[in-house]
């Protein structure tokens, strides 16, 4: 299976909806398996979505050059590719991805949402024989105003996780927690997930990189910093959402965005020198 990412954008969303058609016209054969759109009115533009089967994430969170749109697509050639509401199934040598998007509970507190939203996936891996700890490769949940929900995302979360075996002791799941709206204004959290079935065992292993970061368990959150996994003949590494911190789980250049970004970016080179990769490799 071979595999693709691109990131398009546009001043309006219909535009962007143009130019992602062209992009795609221009590459038979290329099947889209994930589209993640970035709005930066999600209020304005919730009328211009438009309709597509498979996986799909909406979120408000404007881009940064100012466009007032844009799009990450995840494409594959060469796998059976199936689009339902709400589900992209990739299957390809021995192994089937599911990729989901979008999910979302307008119901509640951020800590609430978190719960449906969990507890409905959960259920959605069990209906498929699969289970949260073994199958799901990587989660993003995005946030809306994220200074006063985030600790409701967290407490559920882990509270969840740990009814599923996940401990300090066993692993968590590869994960982003930012902030961004959900189209739904009554939406305060969204998950979008990845996870494998098929896999080899021992074909995940979870990235550390000790010198620079902290087990998250130390200052009370429940994912992993990356994980690395192999099978078909390639290695793929996952990179969690990280930030200038330390190997203590403090905050390093408050106030200076320059170095914090800098900081940033070496953790993420860290964890990609444990995985055996390199920025050459993104």
């Amino acid at each position: 299976m071979e595999e693709l990412h691109e990131i398009l954008k546009a001043r309006t969303l219909p535009e962007l909806y143009a130019a992602e058609d062209a992009f795609l016209a221009a590459r038979p054969g290329w099947e889209v398996a994930f589209r993640r759109y970035f709005l930066a009115d999600r209020a304005a533009q919730r009328a211009e979505i438009r309709p597509q089967a498979g996986a799909v994430s909406h979120i408000g969170q404007a881009p940064l050059d100012g466009s007032g749109a844009a799009v990450w697509l995840y494409l594959v050639r060469g796998a059976a590719v199936t689009r339902t509401p709400g589900l992209t199934v990739v299957e390809s040598g021995g192994q089937r991805h599911y990729w989901t998007g979008d999910s979302v509970s307008g119901a509640g507190d951020s800590y609430a949402q978190t719960d449906a939203v969990l507890h409905r996936y959960i259920s959605f891996l069990e209906e498929r024989g699969m289970t949260l700890p073994d199958n799901c490769v990587r989660t993003w949940f995005f946030v809306h105003d994220i200074d006063n929900n985030y600790a409701g995302l967290v407490k559920s979360r882990r509270e969840i996780v740990e009814t599923q075996g996940l401990t300090p002791d066993t692993h968590y799941i590869a994960s982003t927690g930012i902030n961004g709206s959900p189209v739904d204004p009554a939406a305060l959290v969204q998950l979008d997930a990845w996870a494998v079935e098929g896999l080899p065992a021992g074909a995940q292993r979870y990235l550390y990189a000790p010198t620079h970061l902290s087990p998250t368990s130390l200052y009370g959150v429940t994912f992993e910093r990356g994980v690395r996994l192999d099978y078909a003949g390639k290695a793929h590494s996952v990179i969690s959402g990280t930030a200038s911190i330390d190997n203590r789980g403090e905050v390093l250049h408050v106030g200076d965005v320059v170095k914090q970004t800098d900081r940033m970016v070496e953790n993420i080179g860290k964890l990609l020198e444990e995985s055996g990769a390199g920025f050459g490799d993104l």
